[in-house]
């Protein structure tokens, strides 16, 4: 009788664990911008239309570093950028790795040029149909960020 209990014990206490390992996970991950591939975002938008916020930056870049570290860990920035956006994150100077996009063939680089980008950081905001709207370049805090953002998105989605 003894045994029975402390395997429905050690059950009960697995199953708690458990429950709480997977809450701290999603906790955990809501907590991050959910970066996608630009591969990703384009096959998102198509199941499921949603602007895309594209990240574009360079390894050597101090204030792409910075913005990662301040601005994208913001839980205000998270939350707005998660729930308003496909998040992309794409290296300007990135050539290894082959995009398909619109009939044609780029790279992270060549893909950053097609849109224009000279200066980093630099955040390209799509429509859901996947054409640029817009260029947000430049390092900015978390509330200046948001404040510049959330008006993007107001004006185009009138």
């Amino acid at each position: 009788m003894h045994e029975i209990t402390l395997m429905n014990t050690l059950k009960n206490s697995l199953c708690i664990l458990l429950f709480l390992f997977s809450s701290v996970s999603a906790a955990f991950a809501q907590d991050q911008i959910h970066w996608l591939t630009f591969e990703e975002a384009v096959v998102k938008t198509g199941q499921q239309p949603k602007m895309v916020f594209v990240d574009v930056y360079t390894d050597w870049c101090g204030w792409c570093k910075k913005m990662d570290k301040e601005t994208f860990t913001d839980p205000a920035v998270v939350a707005y950028i998660n729930s308003n956006f496909y998040a992309v994150k794409l290296n300007a100077e990135k050539t290894d790795r082959e995009i398909k996009f619109k009939g044609q063939t780029y790279t992270e680089a060549s893909i950053a040029r097609a849109m224009r980008v000279s200066s980093y950081p630099n955040f390209i905001i799509m429509d859901a149909s996947m054409e640029n709207i817009t260029q947000y370049p430049g390092y900015r805090k978390p509330e200046p960020f948001l404040e510049g953002l959330t008006g993007i998105l107001d004006r185009f989605m009138k």
